[in-house]
């Protein structure tokens, strides 16, 4: 390969730099800058104008937010969900919905998560009706709680089994109204699991939740409340899953008998608004039409 070589007669172009003034052709020396102030005056005007411009828009932006969230956050009972009507599935991820209230002139499109919705419906059952095994301690563990706490687990001794934790009181005590401060419970078994592993941690959590839950609700620990998560996930429709018509309104319905059907157990949102139909019925029609129906007039 033959290489070439630049002659003296083609050196290169010195480069233009108009904001560098030279003392000396050598390039040696004090070197001054040209600093134009009025240019850079106007640059600074022109990017605060750029600013209040981005700042109107944020605010504009910020009002579409508000109204966009004031459509979120429409009223849905729960009896809504069996009488909503089923559009169809989009993208084999969605049911999208319809909802219309005659007695209300309402008429909105919805759409929801299938697996979100088919899992928190899932999690919800585990939570409400799973007896987790439990196993005998070989010496039963001595409970360092408070008067109420004692209570509170002999009215509750049935949930606890539920959890996989068997307690006993004095045998002295025949009645809960007997129990006095000085009872001491014991811990005779406790639950086991695969792969969760359960300690008093836990059973003083469960005590903690009946207290602020009314009397003979079910209550779960954390451990459990995510091992039921995971169960759940694992049972339920999947994205990507065709759904016959039967199918989505059964998950749907099953929105109607949850006690929070808004959120999936790992906080998904399992549904979301899309819009109000109402408004755009008549201007459908009156397009097609080519005028306003009057719709008195149709009545006999």
């Amino acid at each position: 390969m033959e290489l070439i070589t630049p002659s003296p007669s083609q050196d290169s172009w010195p480069i233009s730099r108009p904001e560098v003034v030279r003392t000396s052709q050598d390039g040696e020396g004090d070197i001054g800058l040209r600093f134009d102030l009025s240019g850079v005056v106007g640059r600074w005007k022109a990017t605060s104008d750029c600013s209040h411009d981005s700042s109107s828009s944020s605010t504009k932006k910020n009002e579409f937010d508000d109204s966009d969230e004031a459509a979120l956050s429409r009223v849905i009972s729960k009896p809504d969900f069996s009488e909503m009507g089923i559009v169809g599935q989009f993208n084999l991820g969605f049911i999208v919905t319809r909802r219309r209230k005659s007695e209300d002139g309402m008429d909105d499109l919805f759409i929801v998560d299938q697996h979100a919705a088919d899992e928190k419906y899932n999690f919800e059952m585990l939570q409400e009706t799973t007896i987790i095994r439990s196993q005998k301690l070989f010496r039963p563990q001595p409970l360092e709680l408070t008067a109420a706490d004692e209570l509170l687990a002999l009215e509750h001794l049935n949930i606890l089994k539920q959890n996989g934790f068997e307690v006993e009181g004095d045998d002295r005590y025949e009645d809960v109204e007997d129990v006095g401060a000085g009872l001491k419970l014991r811990l005779t078994a406790q639950p086991v699991s695969k792969s969760t592993i359960f300690n008093m941690k836990d059973l003083e959590e469960l005590i903690h939740l009946m207290h602020d839950r009314p009397s003979g609700t079910m209550v779960r620990c954390s451990k459990a409340r995510a091992m039921f998560a995971m169960r759940a996930c694992r049972k339920s429709v999947m994205v990507g899953m065709p759904l016959t018509k039967g199918q989505m309104t059964t998950i749907v319905h099953h929105m109607g008998t949850m006690d929070q059907p808004w959120n999936c157990p790992h906080g998904r949102p399992t549904m979301r608004h899309l819009c109000d139909l109402a408004p755009k019925v008549d201007e459908w029609v009156a397009r097609d039409l080519g005028r306003k129906i009057n719709w008195s007039t149709l009545v006999p």
